[in-house]
């Protein structure tokens, strides 16, 4: 897949990183960018549409009905959270992505057995 974004060096970066954090995690295209599902289960879905390199980390494409119970401890500190099982990863750039790269993929390796 050919990633149009000016942050394109990054953005592949990373898809590659998150494919490394679990040889069970697939990509596919979701919303026009790379998705990774997890047991079939669409798990992280890159927002191409912000200058900055964003990830969408979700439990599927439509809410859970645990959504008000779910937690998960976040040691990373990268997420912000949108919604009960819902957060946002941003990076402004290559270098911090490669930075913070052993943190996302943890990160990555936990959310998908959330």
């Amino acid at each position: 897949m050919t990633v149009d974004h000016p942050q394109r060096e990054a953005v592949e970066y990373l898809r590659a990183a998150i494919l490394r954090a679990d040889p069970l995690i697939t990509e596919q295209v979701k919303w026009k960018a790379p998705s990774f599902c997890y047991g079939g289960v669409d798990r992280v879905t890159f927002e191409l549409r912000s200058r900055d390199v964003q990830l969408v980390f979700h439990r599927g494409a439509k809410g859970k009905d645990d959504a008000a119970s779910f937690t998960f401890d976040d040691d990373s500190g990268l997420m912000r959270w949108r919604s009960g099982d819902r957060a946002m990863v941003t990076f402004k750039d290559l270098a911090e992505v490669k930075a913070r790269e052993a943190a996302l993929i943890s990160l990555v390796r936990r959310w998908v057995r959330a």
